[in-house]
């Protein structure tokens, strides 16, 4: 019968203990790694944030900048309309097809005060933003925005402006 040292014994339980401890560790990281239940993040995903819109100086006169109408959209409103009117949907109207692909959500629309901003409360996720501007050069601003964070701002300026047309 051969009996094994203290320390040979000590050395395998330490070895074995080791083991197990990096087996889970590895389990561990690879399980931070995946995906989280969407359920479980609601309060993260619910998030609001505080828009502000600002429109900057240059981008109008300051008088016609009271009469510009902010409307944000949670989808792309033309190329949903592109797409309805591209691909036939028979008894389908252009509203229905709308609401069904913002899923619930809805528009928000907004004005510009007389310095020319304003402020909405946006659930995160993505947003477009349509702004149009009437006067001697009719101005129009779509914008694709990422909404997260508690606050933030958007400035309508010269450089962003996707239409400009001459009204005579």
């Amino acid at each position: 019968m051969k009996t094994t040292s203290f320390s040979y014994s000590f050395l395998t339980v330490c070895l074995r203990a080791a083991l197990v401890t990096a087996i889970f560790s590895a389990g561990w990281l690879v399980y931070s790694k995946l995906p989280h239940d969407a359920t479980k993040n609601t309060a993260v995903a619910n998030a609001e944030t505080t828009l502000q819109i600002v429109l900057q100086p240059g981008a109008s006169s300051g008088a016609e900048a009271l009469d510009i109408d902010i409307e944000l959209y949670p989808i792309d409103m033309v190329a949903a309309s592109h797409e309805y009117f591209t691909e036939r949907r028979p008894g389908k109207r252009l509203d229905d097809f709308l609401s069904e692909r913002m899923k619930g959500r809805t528009r928000v629309s907004a004005k510009l005060d007389k310095q020319g901003q304003t402020s909405v409360v946006l659930p995160a996720g993505s947003w477009w933003l349509r702004a149009q501007l009437a006067g001697e050069e009719n101005l129009e601003w779509r914008l694709q925005i990422s909404v997260a964070g508690a606050k933030q701002i958007v400035a309508l300026t010269p450089q962003n402006i996707y239409t400009r047309t001459r009204s005579f």
